[in-house]
């Protein structure tokens, strides 16, 4: 197996455990909201995970560039240019997922689950476009909503338990699952945290198959006994 081969298979099988990872993040909002609320179309955490950032972008999109790569290993696909061409072009696809899943992740790590949207924890404002998807801005991005005490207004006391808003300040500030609020906010947090690390490794890992796609076509991209025998 040639160098170029081996890094591919490398990256087949890191590719392969980032995508079960994406896949597996993207559905615990929708499981607890199941348990939960037993429901799936209602109530949502947030509006986010039925975008499927980590089920599409971060899943599907990576399954061609995936069984592609790790084919290196058996010497089936990835061990002629054609092969390795072939590779570099499936990896567009997983890049272009990737940046799917990150750009999402990023909007729903600065936006926050519903509970703290003042548009209130309904589906109606859970509806994607590409208008929505590509409005968002950078400018803004915070984690006020996780840090602070709690992120729910001074009108929701009588739904939601909401402590000192200078607690965290002070020193008393705890994070668990006695509230709705907080329970949100804890798996939105985790899960488009993850997303986000995930969409950056399958970037990178992404890119580096790309770049090791073509110096495998420049290159030869043959295994030595194969060229042998040939």
């Amino acid at each position: 197996m040639t160098c170029c081969e081996g890094w591919t298979a490398c990256n087949g099988f890191s590719l392969l455990v980032l995508l079960l990872l994406g896949v597996t993040l993207n559905a615990i909002p929708l499981i607890v909201n199941l348990v939960d609320e037993d429901h799936s179309f209602q109530n949502p955490i947030s509006c986010f995970e039925w975008w499927f950032p980590g089920i599409i972008g971060a899943g599907l999109m990576v399954i061609p560039a995936t069984t592609m790569s790790l084919a290196a290993r058996k010497r089936a696909c990835c061990n002629n240019k054609t092969g390795m061409f072939l590779s570099s072009l499936l990896n567009v696809i997983t890049v272009i997922g990737a940046a799917y899943c990150l750009l999402v992740s990023f909007q729903a790590l600065s936006e926050g689950p519903l509970i703290c949207n003042s548009q209130g924890n309904s589906t109606s404002t859970c509806e994607f476009s590409f208008n929505n998807l590509t409005a968002y801005r950078p400018e803004p991005f915070n984690l006020q909503w996780f840090f602070n005490d709690s992120c729910v207004s001074p009108t929701d006391f009588n739904t939601h338990a909401v402590s000192d808003p200078g607690a965290w300040g002070g020193g008393r500030y705890t994070l668990h699952f006695n509230s709705t609020e907080n329970r949100h906010r804890i798996i939105h947090f985790s899960v488009f945290l993850g997303l986000l690390l995930v969409g950056i490794l399958e970037l990178l890992f992404g890119l580096s198959q790309i770049i090791i796609g073509f110096l495998g076509c420049l290159c030869g991209g043959v295994s030595k006994r194969r060229g042998r025998i040939v």
